[in-house]
């Protein structure tokens, strides 16, 4: 018997409960906040003119300009993101809903939905909410499935004919014959060219263990008639995850730091990704053998790691044609679905994966959207791309400063700095929690670490971008080849790495005033222009 069959003791109810006002700022919140906010004044003041000491001043003064850039970024964002949230959206969803009450529906809906193994329990919930979707709707609906195992197939045609029978729903099975989803897509995706799919039908991308809550796609239907050049919009995140409470509280982290961004993006009438969980397209760019070929075989040529494949990151790749197409995209806050995590093994280790594989897959993706220049999309978009590309490496220099003055100057700037950093991340943690579910006092400590493990997996994979690993897809990898050339690639991938991060401690320890710049005597003399002296 397939494991699968037994019935998982998987807790993947939906979130209905989410409080707002008092009910999440509740008087002991406050009171947490408050007792952290007088623990860091203890701390700084008990390291006094740690920072304004005649030999640390100067580094104190580059670490504040930095963080006054970084901060005053982050405070861009969010005033972006509120203005999204409380004035455009709710205009935009307004109208909506009366072109929603006119009786305007869309002729079809199409899901496009590939899975791979998942938990029966997980499954069955994901079908439910589809159908649930499609009757609320009032239109037929296709669920397009993307299948590379027969225990699925069974499952889904299974629960269909038991539990939607009256509904008017029908099932395309198209099993891959190659491993990996970029090919299971593509191969739905000409079994609808060749289908009765039309351009102006509206085909919903969504993963296996992305569970709709109710409403997510109906909230997103009506703003394709109302905006004609509208062909894409992303939704909004919950995490549901089975595993260890700190791996858990970074997900629900991270994806509060998601709302607040793609709301940012989206007033922009751009977003920086169209999530694979669950993204609408309208049919018309879908359909084409471009889209199709880009979406299947989507790679980049290197300079040193040749032409390769991508392995994940379709979603970024989908992104990608919109973007150089000029199509809008939107972010629609209220159409809400849930990602099971399912964490098993080392939390870390998964952690750490997670992290290559969504770092990898934005800065392969991010060098060629940033060549399309600012004229192919809204300035504001093209600069959050350059900002990408900037920011692993801005991230880096707070702590090497604190560290080199710590060991060259005062033993005490680490503290002071460990100081610093928790009532920056507290302040960033404030803004949120807005975003949150709940206030949760570790997310100041898994703010911190998670940009500092970013930045890291960052500047590791920009050497390395042939390298990848998706674990939770059969464990697939590529780039890692054998032989001789293969070996003087990592030999040169390692020498970079080294190169550039030693720069980047050169740098900044110069820029602060930690180290003095070699003299115009000591540069000729090392590269041998200096003459020589005459001997008496």
């Amino acid at each position: 018997m397939d494991s699968r069959e037994i019935t998982n003791p998987y807790d993947v109810d939906e979130i209905t409960h989410r409080p707002r006002g008092w009910a999440k700022w509740t008087p002991f919140s406050i009171f947490q906040i408050t007792l952290y906010f007088g623990l860091c004044f203890i701390g700084l003041t008990t390291f006094e003119n740690v920072f304004f000491s005649p030999a640390t001043r100067e580094i104190t003064f580059v670490i504040g300009l930095l963080g006054i850039w970084r901060y005053g970024w982050w405070f861009t964002h969010a005033v972006r993101a509120w203005i999204y949230g409380r004035f455009v959206y709710p205009s935009m969803r307004d109208a909506g809903r009366k072109v929603w009450d006119d009786g305007w529906r869309p002729r079809h809906l199409h899901f496009m939905m590939t899975t791979y193994k998942e938990h029966r329990d997980i499954t069955e919930k994901v079908i439910r909410s589809i159908c649930r979707e499609i009757r609320d709707a009032g239109v037929p609906g296709t669920i397009w499935l993307g299948s590379g195992d027969r225990f699925d197939e069974e499952l889904i045609s299974g629960l269909l004919e038991r539990e939607w029978s009256d509904l008017d729903v029908t099932l395309h099975v198209v099993r891959q014959n190659q491993p990996g989803k970029r090919l299971a897509i593509g191969l739905v995706l000409r079994a609808m060219s060749r289908g009765d799919v039309q351009a102006d039908d509206l085909i919903i991308f969504m993963d296996g263990d992305f569970i709709l809550a109710k409403n997510a796609v109906g909230a997103c239907l009506p703003l394709f008639k109302l905006f004609p050049d509208l062909q894409a919009c992303t939704t909004d995140e919950e995490v549901l995850c089975i595993g260890p409470r700190w791996i858990a509280n970074w997900l629900t982290m991270r994806f509060a730091q998601r709302r607040l961004a793609m709301q940012s993006h989206s007033l922009s009438g751009r977003v920086l990704t169209l999530t694979g969980r669950m993204s609408v397209f309208r049919a018309n760019h879908l359909l084409k053998l471009k889209f199709i070929r880009l979406l299947e075989a989507d790679h980049l040529e290197h300079w040193l790691w040749g032409k390769f494949r991508f392995l994940s990151g379709d979603d970024k790749s989908t992104w990608y044609y919109m973007l150089q197409s000029g199509c809008r995209m939107l972010y629609v806050p209220d159409a809400m679905g849930y990602t099971v995590e399912v964490i098993e093994g080392s939390g870390m280790d998964r952690m750490v994966q997670n992290f290559r594989r969504w770092s990898g897959n934005m800065l392969r993706n991010g060098a060629r959207a940033l060549a399309l220049g600012p004229h192919r999309m809204p300035f504001f978009i093209w600069w959050c791309l350059l900002d990408q590309r900037v920011s692993m490496w801005t991230m880096l220099v707070s702590p090497v400063l604190a560290i080199c003055t710590s060991v060259l100057y005062d033993p005490y700037y680490i503290f002071g700095y460990v100081v610093f950093i928790c009532i920056t991340r507290m302040l960033l943690s404030l803004f949120l929690y807005g975003y949150a579910r709940k206030v949760d006092l570790s997310y100041p400590f898994i703010l911190y670490f998670n940009q500092l493990i970013n930045a890291s997996v960052k500047v590791y994979c920009i050497f390395r971008l042939s390298k990848q690993r998706w674990s939770n897809r059969g464990d697939q990898r590529a780039g890692e080849g054998d032989g001789l050339i293969a070996r003087l690639q990592n030999l040169m991938a390692s020498y970079l790495t080294v190169l550039y991060v030693t720069m980047l401690f050169v740098g900044v320890c110069l820029m602060a005033g930690l180290i003095d710049p070699p003299s115009s005597g000591m540069v000729t003399n090392v590269l041998g222009f200096s003459s020589p002296q005459p001997m008496f």
